[in-house]
C-alpha cells in the first residue's frame, strides 16, 4: 500500500509541477492579450478565455498521458487494456468501472482522480481569474459612459 500512495504521489506531483507550468503560461497569455486595446471588447474577451481554456486542455491532456504511461510502468491493470482510457475515466472521476486495476495496484484509481480534482479545480481559479483580470482591463480601457454597453 505505500508503494501505491509513492507512486501516486510522484505522478501527482510532476503533474502539479506541470500544472504550474503551465499557468505561467496562461496568464502570460491573458496578460498578453488581454492587456491589448480593441474596438471589439466581447470578441477580445471571448479569444483571450478560449486561448486560456485551449492551453488548460492541453495540460489535462498531458496530465493524463503521465497517468496513462504509470500505468504502463506499474502494470496497474490486465495486460490488453486500454491504459489512456482508464486513465481519462479515473483523472476525470467518471469511474465507468469497465477497467479496474490489479489488485496490488487498486489504489491508483482513487489517487488519479484525486490529482485530477485538484488540478481541474485550479483550472477553474486560473479561468475566473483571467476573466476578472481581462474584464478589469477592458472597462479601463473604455473611454467614459461606454462601460454598460460594451461588456
Amino acid at each position: 500500500m505505500l508503494l501505491q500512495f509513492l507512486v501516486g504521489t510522484l505522478v501527482s506531483l510532476i503533474n502539479i509541477g506541470i500544472h504550474a507550468l503551465v499557468t505561467v503560461v496562461a496568464v502570460w497569455i491573458a496578460r498578453s492579450a488581454g492587456l491589448q486595446k480593441t474596438a471589439r471588447p466581447r470578441l477580445h474577451l471571448m479569444g483571450v478565455m478560449v486561448a486560456t481554456a485551449a492551453v488548460l486542455k492541453v495540460a489535462h491532456t498531458l496530465e493524463i498521458l503521465v497517468w496513462a504511461s504509470t500505468y504502463a510502468i506499474i502494470d496497474a491493470a490486465e495486460p490488453g487494456s486500454d491504459l489512456l482510457y482508464f486513465a481519462f475515466v479515473n483523472y476525470t472521476t467518471l469511474g465507468y468501472g469497465d477497467i479496474v486495476p490489479v489488485r496490488q495496484w487498486r489504489l491508483i484509481g482513487p489517487l488519479t482522480a484525486m490529482n485530477g480534482v485538484l488540478l481541474f479545480g485550479w483550472s477553474a481559479a486560473i479561468l475566473f481569474e483571467v476573466l476578472r483580470k481581462t474584464l478589469e482591463h477592458l472597462r479601463l480601457a473604455e473611454p467614459p459612459g461606454t462601460r454598460s454597453s460594451s461588456t
